[in-house]
């Protein structure tokens, strides 16, 4: 059973636990994770549905709109329907396949009524800023976002990637439902400041890639990461090359030593220490094929000792520690 937790402050009840996209969208793009066979991922939709995740998020930058669609023909057959989470301000050039942001009011109005026809519903859930980008324009995007929801073709506004001052600057326009930035073992940035500002303001926060990328996942050995395809972007990510990579999947030996007690592969490890914060509300885990929500769906009821959070904390700071070191030798 997957317990539900207040979102923000909307009216909604979101899992611990929710199904993303990002790897669906194929081939095709700058940011792909390799070719991707649309019937898995529908699969994979669906089996994460039926072990009682109740939310999706996706984005129309996935694979050029197509995750979207590809969403939206998983949705045609479910009786029950999830609650649908979407982004805008991220598009594209067809003709040269360049990506870039626009905050613009118009271009927001533009993109979710093309997010509402590829997704095939009548109303998108959450509706998210993907980055503030440019940020000189945050105003107007907000304003344009709130409007949305006023006119009922979104139920509640949210941001991602943003950073405090940031989500300051849209508070003061139109209340933040949720905020949507990156958070691991291996990518802690939000500890920082973001965290604390969103539970002190009742800002849901939906973490992404909480298997940084697929690393912590058990299932990336030094092998598989050897032979990614050309058109994945993690085979440049440091976190996958050298110094990084030995000392990373040390750390994937240490969560599935603590996941044998718990009877759970290393990603649930990985996601459960996500989890644990107070500040979030849930953990947004990427599926290609249906087994992966069987991997990843113990990690909802994972509830880490403290001795085995001191145990992963311990040798997270030793790969902290290694890598000052090496920078301070490598510009020395």
């Amino acid at each position: 059973m997957i317990h539900t937790h207040q979102f923000g402050n909307s009216d909604l009840k979101i899992t611990s636990l929710g199904i993303g996209t990002w790897a669906i969208g194929g081939s095709g793009w700058s940011f792909a994770w390799g070719t991707q066979n649309d019937q898995e991922s529908i699969e994979a939709i669906h089996r994460g549905l039926d072990l009682g995740i109740n939310w999706i998020d996706t984005a129309p930058i996935y694979g050029i709109g197509h995750a979207e669609e590809v969403v939206g023909r998983a949705m045609k057959t479910r009786i029950e329907k999830p609650l649908i989470f979407t982004k805008c301000t991220r598009l594209w050039d067809e003709s040269e396949g360049k990506i870039y942001g626009s905050l613009k009011a118009d271009s927001i109005r533009q993109e979710v009524e093309a997010s509402l026809r590829r997704l095939q519903v009548d109303v998108i859930d959450l509706y998210q800023i993907h980055w503030p980008d440019p940020t000189e324009d945050i105003e107007e995007a907000w304003t344009a976002m709130a409007q949305l929801q006023e006119a009922g073709k979104v139920r509640y506004i949210g941001l991602s990637n943003f950073s405090v001052e940031q989500m300051q600057r849209a508070q003061a326009i139109a209340p933040i439902t949720s905020l949507q930035p990156p958070y691991s073992l291996l990518f802690r940035e939000i500890e920082d400041d973001i965290l604390h500002f969103c539970e002190e303001q009742q800002i849901g926060v939906i973490a992404y890639s909480p298997m940084a990328y697929g690393l912590l996942s058990g299932s990336m050995t030094r092998e598989r990461i050897a032979t990614l395809p050309d058109d994945d972007w993690r085979r440049n990510h440091p976190a996958f090359q050298e110094p990084r990579l030995s000392r990373n999947l040390e750390l994937v030996d240490l969560l599935r030593d603590i996941g044998q007690n718990h009877q759970v592969f290393p990603g649930a490890v990985a996601i459960a220490w996500v989890l644990r914060q107070p500040a979030i509300t849930g953990a947004i885990v990427g599926l290609r094929r249906a087994s992966h929500a069987n991997d990843v769906i113990g990690a909802a009821n994972v509830s880490l000792t403290a001795e085995e959070v001191a145990r992963i904390e311990t040798f997270c700071m030793t790969i902290h520690n290694t890598m000052i070191l090496f920078l301070s030798d490598a510009t020395s």
